[in-house]
């Protein structure tokens, strides 16, 4: 079938991206779903940090690529093989496939997934397939999922189902912010209630982060987060929805919130807030 993908052709163009444009928008080829794939509709895709890092070269890849990695959708066709998901299906994209054999996967650390990630270096699905292509020459997945575009053929390892009452909009977010911010929060910092927590960038990830870092009251309502957070950014910094998650109530909270502030340290010339 055909479809509209966003596909980068060469890494290390020289900004600003938006007169160098290595990125383009043009139809290519998706093959249909090969064993254990499926065929996903892209509803909603975040722009993460983790695609300009291919564009700009600090995360090289096999060119021309097709970009994007989190996102959700509906599911749309079955490859042979899979049995779990039927068709209409909501589903988020995953970044790294796991094949539940490898050590780390039956460790139950399938982000360290070892085929998955030999995958996405190579810019294939777990199979080693790709299933976009131009003009008879093939294009690359980026992180198995290439979710820039309007359908994304996937390994089923690729996809989590979730419930259809949650927007689609939101539940791409969980493709790679929720997970990453929430992931440091619990498995690699093991933040513990009452620990002294700083949240650094304000970001998908950062945001995540405050969300989850445990309170000392973490069971009573209501309750604050006591997470102070930095932002560098000053026009991120007095979003509404920067100061609601820095001074976030886990339940109804009487009272004003604090007031989000911004100041320069002219000593040092940072932004700190």
């Amino acid at each position: 079938m055909k479809i509209r993908a966003a596909v980068l052709t060469a890494i290390g163009a020289a900004p600003p991206f938006a007169q160098t444009k290595p990125l383009v928008i043009e139809e290519v080829e998706l093959a249909g779903p090969g064993h254990g794939e499926v065929l996903v509709k892209i509803a909603a895709a975040g722009l993460c940090h983790s695609d300009l890092s291919v564009i700009n070269g600090d995360r090289p890849r096999p060119m021309p690529m097709a970009l994007g990695h989190e996102a959700a959708g509906i599911v749309e066709e079955l490859g042979e093989g899979v049995s779990d998901l039927k068709r209409g299906d909501h589903v988020v994209l995953v970044f790294v496939p796991s094949c539940g054999h490898c050590l780390p996967c039956s460790e139950g650390r399938p982000a360290l997934c070892e085929p998955g990630a030999a995958a996405n270096a190579a810019g294939t699905l777990l199979s080693g397939a790709r299933r976009l292509s131009k003009n008879g020459q093939p294009i690359n997945h980026l992180l198995g999922c290439a979710s820039f575009a309007e359908y994304a053929t996937v390994s089923r390892r690729s996809l989590v189902k979730i419930d259809p009452d949650l927007p689609l909009d939101q539940a791409a977010l969980f493709g790679c912010a929720v997970l990453t911010g929430v992931g440091a929060v619990v498995n690699t910092a093991r933040v513990r209630a009452g620990a002294s927590t700083a949240v650094i960038g304000l970001g998908g990830v950062g945001l995540a982060s405050v969300l989850v870092v445990p309170s000392p009251k973490f069971h009573e309502r209501p309750v604050i987060v006591p997470v102070p957070a930095v932002e560098v950014l000053e026009s991120k910094a007095q979003l509404r929805l920067v100061h609601d998650c820095v001074y976030a109530a886990l339940g109804p909270v009487a009272g004003p919130s604090p007031s989000l502030s911004w100041n320069r340290n002219s000593a040092r010339g940072e932004p700190q807030l």
